[in-house]
């Protein structure tokens, strides 16, 4: 008789994952505490290399949204260590935050929710309702984020953005991708034993 046991499905990764989006952010935060603007954003620009390569090693893959915000870190880094202005490094969180807003929306409005096709593997039994309420609601997020990346550029000093943004927006992440939790339960997503902090973790979005 054939085996009906279903196959385990592999883990996701959650705390590797959590690790590679904050990890280049805290290595940037801290070069930029202890060494200064330019050594930090070359810390930074480092360490988004090396996310890139263990998420490559160690996940067998590289999600486009890492693969974005190392882009961006390497072009606006650069801009920044070349004419020694930090405000470069500080647009790139509204550059990615925008993007993302208007690649969901624009998924919304052809029918497509994008996450579905980012997140799959971390959702199971999540219905075709579920994930238009999941990208809508993130969709929502990115655009407040960005809007509130340039309000706080444009009205903090550096030391206070940067905290801000290494600390507050962290935290706020991964509350909205905790928040989500209820309605995405009432869509049929099936946690099981899962609920923990892997898991939650694992799907909240880019640092940038």
């Amino acid at each position: 008789m054939a085996d009906t046991k279903p196959a385990q499905r592999p883990g996701h990764g959650g705390t590797l994952s959590l690790a590679l989006d904050f990890g280049p952010l805290l290595v940037f935060f801290l070069g930029y505490k202890f060494l200064g603007m330019i050594v930090g954003t070359a810390a930074f620009m480092a360490a988004i290399v090396v996310a890139v390569i263990v998420s490559k090693w160690k996940l067998g893959k590289v999600s486009p949204m890492l693969w974005l915000s190392a882009a961006l870190v390497l072009f606006f880094g650069g801009l920044t260590i070349y004419f020694h202005d930090q405000r470069f490094i500080q647009i790139k969180p509204t550059i990615i935050y925008s993007f993302f807003a208007l690649m969901l929306f624009g998924g919304l409005m052809r029918g497509k929710p994008l996450l579905k096709y980012l997140l799959q593997a971390a959702y199971d039994g999540l219905s075709e309702t579920g994930w238009r309420k999941l990208s809508r609601n993130w969709a929502i997020f990115f655009v407040a984020m960005a809007i509130a990346n340039e309000v706080m550029r444009r009205t903090m000093s550096f030391d206070s953005w940067l905290a801000v943004k290494v600390w507050g927006v962290t935290i706020v992440s991964v509350v909205f991708a905790a928040a989500n939790i209820p309605m995405l339960m009432r869509h049929g997503l099936n946690l099981g034993d899962r609920l923990d902090s892997d898991e939650i973790g694992g799907t909240s979005p880019p640092q940038g």
